[in-house]
């Protein structure tokens, strides 16, 4: 039988880990008490900073950021556009005597093509039904020569190709109600006269420094000297240069680059004209 010395030394044993228990809450009580009293009794407050000191916040914010940099669907560029902010004008040019709209009012039945070469200007429109959509020898032509910018370290981007008239025809009105149309027909085409209707209009940047896309300052960059300085070898030629706004009937356009193959595109850019020079269009 169990003396009750042995009773209730087992009874005070059973005891212990309720005691101990205890002291542990009390404390953890007290330590939260004074830790919301240090953080002027703002219970948000004192769980944001507990998170701090956690680590917590830390992972959270990293766990938002891997989501952030998930890559996204890529979708063809004939089926969603990326909307452009072109060049907004910033000098006044005499354009008297400059190529224009003036007699070439309506859109033809056919393309025009001279010696070879398919031509979209205010001079020589398109059928408002042509639509070919991006050309795939040009497509291929800007992949060889984003590769070979790659080894220079440009990560170059065509970040819009070709445009459906219908597409041309909202991206002009837009400008004409922003700007009013003496400015916009200076860097915007009207729909049937723009060489993105072709297929063979590139819009050429650099890789995250989308701060220059459709920008003259493209071509301060280094990786926009690199393309005015190397394009003509994979078949394309900057269409509007600096300079040549009375020939082309546009401003100056670095980061636009037409398509015209890679034997024409050479002589074009050894000449160091206009493609309307070169052609006597």
């Amino acid at each position: 039988m169990q003396s009750r010395y042995s009773f209730l030394q087992e009874k005070k044993k059973k005891k212990w880990p309720y005691i101990i228990s205890g002291i542990i809450a009390g404390i953890l009580v007290a330590t939260a008490v004074v830790w919301v009293g240090m953080n002027e009794w703002n219970i948000d407050k004192s769980i944001e900073e507990l998170r701090d000191l956690t680590g917590v916040k830390q992972i959270v914010d990293v766990d938002k950021t891997e989501e952030a940099n998930v890559d996204k669907p890529v979708i063809e560029e004939q089926k969603q556009e990326i909307p452009i902010v072109e060049e907004p004008v910033v000098e006044e040019v005499d354009m008297s005597g400059a190529k224009g709209y003036i007699g070439n009012e309506v859109l033809p039945q056919e393309p025009t093509i001279v010696k070879g070469v398919l031509i979209a200007s205010k001079k020589y429109p398109l059928p408002s039904t042509y639509a070919p959509g991006e050309s795939k020898e040009a497509r291929t032509a800007f992949q060889e020569m984003a590769a070979e910018a790659i080894l220079s370290g440009y990560d170059l981007v065509a970040f819009s190709t070709y445009r459906s008239f219908d597409y041309q025809t909202q991206l002009y009105e837009r400008y004409v109600t922003n700007d009013g149309q003496e400015a916009a027909d200076r860097y915007s085409a009207r729909p049937g006269y723009s060489e993105h209707q072709t297929g063979l209009a590139f819009d050429i940047g650099e890789q995250h420094f989308e701060q220059h896309f459709a920008r003259e300052s493209f071509g301060e960059t280094e990786a926009g000297k690199w393309v005015a300085a190397n394009a003509h070898k994979y078949g394309f030629i900057m269409r509007y240069p600096n300079g040549s706004e009375k020939i082309t009937g546009y401003m100056y356009e670095p980061w636009h680059f037409r398509y015209i193959g890679k034997e024409l595109a050479p002589q074009v850019y050894e000449a160091n004209v206009t493609l309307e020079e070169f052609l006597n269009l």
